[in-house]
């Protein structure tokens, strides 16, 4: 019986990283959103912070394997189940405002944790190996504007009840129940997404000819990754990649009022955006550079980027520390001390973009096997949700606010020299290291096979074997 034929449009990469991107947008950008509510909305901050603190902790936990689980159940399914802990969450945030149930709220917390890996594990797969080499930078950028598109309008929202109401305590149900709506949809738009063996690249190549993997290769395949010594000198930038959100979130609670952190929010989202784009589409992804080179351009125009900003919120940090910040007024948006502090939070979020796409070029550029990048991709959130608990308990402790700038400008800083090594090793191209099999040679195999229609293809095992025999002369 003949399948269903997808429209060429829809199975090209780009339209999956959008489709990927409206998930997240909606899942995980929320998520963002009601976080910009204050505490998630709450007034109890420590119970917030303790459900993070679980949630980052079962995330690092679940991300050494998550993206073996992905790899098996297919970016689908895994991308369903990712979303569902995000709805879970805000759930409970609601369900707390309403009961009281504090348990349920930390119990929602540790669930998000595992169900967040499995999502960024199918998300980085999808985005780093989906793509032709030579626009993978491009779809970082797409991918994280649509992203972070979902945290400006959260942003602008709580932006707009501060001005109106001079504060945040606690949110409404309303709030709640139109956020819930809106993930809802993201958790309904992961089943539009293909797996890897009906998406066709601009070239006419196949992602790749399984549409999912088996237990006992995603055994052999993560020992794999946990022996490239490439992977494990980006281990440091992985670590460090979120380490910075505590200190951030601190001093923007320490030395502003709520309608001013408000628009900080604001003012990250927008960072976000355009740091994405122009890093993606103007330096990871020049044309008439070779690959190596790109990288090289990367790696110093994210280092200059860290280099200033951070040297700027150094010169801003010595003025005050954590006891002095308490006697100080909250700065408001309209005082006059406000300009100088604006653009900083610009500014971090912008080199945050910056510093996160370079990470994911880096990796899609050691290989363009989707099962291998979602192993990637899982240690890489692994790390980095590690770094993120130890941030936030390093924080919890009262550690001085300049102490804490320093250990994330320093780690960052740390893990560029060895970035630089890994790039070395950049190949100009892995098509011809890996198997690589056209959409037509598969078509042409399966009518030949029994008079099977162009759409019967890309999922069965005769043909599948059959082709990559044909195809290893052209890999």
């Amino acid at each position: 019986m003949a399948q269903w034929k997808w429209p060429a449009f829809y199975t090209t990469p780009m339209t999956q990283v959008v489709l990927v991107g409206i998930t997240c947008f909606a899942t995980v950008g929320m998520f963002s959103a009601v976080s910009n509510l204050g505490a998630g909305g709450l007034e109890d901050v420590s119970l917030s912070d303790t459900a993070n603190s679980v949630l980052y902790a079962m995330f690092a936990v679940t991300g050494l394997v998550s993206g073996g689980i992905a790899n098996v159940l297919g970016p689908r399914l895994t991308l369903f189940l990712g979303t569902l802990g995000y709805a879970l969450y805000v759930g409970a945030l609601w369900c707390y405002q309403t009961q009281g149930t504090s348990w349920f709220l930390i119990l929602a917390g540790a669930i998000l944790g595992v169900t967040a890996a499995l999502l960024w594990s199918a998300q980085g797969a999808i985005m780093m190996s989906y793509p032709l080499e030579k626009d993978k930078g491009k779809a970082f950028s797409v991918f994280w504007a649509i992203f972070q598109f979902g945290s400006l309008i959260g942003a602008i929202i709580a932006l707009a009840i501060n001005i109106r109401s001079g504060g945040l305590s606690s949110v409404s149900t309303s709030t709640y129940i139109a956020f819930l709506v809106i993930i809802f949809v993201g958790v309904a738009s992961a089943f539009l997404v293909l797996p890897p063996n009906l998406v066709v690249r601009g070239d006419g190549t196949l992602v790749k000819l399984q549409a999912a993997s088996k237990p006992h290769e995603e055994i052999i395949g993560m020992w794999r990754v946990l022996k490239d010594r490439r992977l494990l000198a980006l281990l440091p930038m992985f670590f460090a990649s979120n380490y910075f959100y505590a200190y951030q979130g601190a001093i923007n609670t320490a030395r502003f009022d709520a309608p001013t952190r408000a628009l900080n929010a604001v003012l990250e989202g927008a960072g976000a955006i355009v740091g994405a784009l122009m890093i993606g589409y103007l330096v990871l992804d020049i044309k008439w550079l070779k690959r190596r080179t790109r990288g090289y351009l990367g790696l110093g125009v994210v280092t200059f980027i860290t280099i200033a900003v951070w040297a700027c919120g150094l010169g801003w940090q010595v003025s005050f520390d954590r006891a002095r910040a308490k006697e100080l007024p909250y700065i408001n948006y309209k005082d006059a001390d406000y300009r100088a502090k604006a653009p900083l939070y610009f500014f971090y979020y912008f080199g945050d973009a910056c510093y996160q796409a370079l990470a994911y070029w880096i990796m899609s550029a050691l290989t363009n096997d989707p099962f291998t990048l979602a192993r990637f991709a899982g240690l890489y959130k692994a790390l980095q949700s590690a770094g993120a608990a130890g941030s936030f308990g390093m924080d919890a402790v009262a550690t001085p606010f300049l102490n804490e700038l320093l250990a994330s400008w320093i780690m960052m800083l740390a893990s560029f020299p060895l970035a630089f090594l890994v790039i070395r090793t950049i190949k100009e191209t892995n098509y011809g290291d890996e198997q690589v099999v056209y959409a037509e040679d598969v078509q042409h195999a399966a009518m030949e096979q029994g008079g099977a229609t162009e759409g019967e293809v890309g999922s069965i095992d005769k043909e599948r074997d059959d082709i990559v025999a044909e195809t290893e002369v052209k890999a």
